[in-house]
């Protein structure tokens, strides 16, 4: 049996929203909030991401039944920052953007942090430092 996607209808046809597109609204939302470093999509996503090929939706599962939809996403948060806060801020903001912009309704946003990472530093500074190190 085939889910039903969410359909809208208008006088010109009908509209339906990918799962693809919802989760990239999510994903774009998520890189917006403080703290958070990456998405984790597993060693095939990266791997695609290395080649050249951008996927904002990496790292997002997204279940979407009639007018409403589940999404979960694998995370990674910048080191410093309170988990619990930067998961609830990407809840808030996943929630916000995909119900406005598809309409759906967002019945649950699951945050797993899986790893924490540390801030890399600029190689601009790297290689200052360096110079530096050779002055003296």
């Amino acid at each position: 049996m085939e889910e039903q996607k969410k359909e809208l209808s208008t006088e010109m046809g009908a509209i339906r929203i990918a799962d693809e597109v919802v989760s990239t609204i999510a994903g774009l939302a998520a890189m917006d909030v403080e703290g958070v470093a990456a998405m984790s999509g597993g060693w095939g996503t990266d791997l695609v991401e290395k080649l050249g090929r951008k996927n904002f939706g990496k790292g997002i599962k997204v279940e979407v039944n009639n007018d409403e939809t589940r999404i979960d996403i694998y995370l990674a948060v910048q080191y410093g920052y309170p988990i619990p806060e930067v998961a609830e801020n990407v809840q808030k903001e996943v929630k916000v953007a995909v119900e406005t912009m598809t309409g759906l309704k967002a019945a649950a946003v699951n945050v797993h942090i899986v790893s924490v990472q540390m801030k890399k530093q600029p190689e601009a500074d790297t290689e200052l430092a360096a110079d530096i190190d050779k002055a003296e």
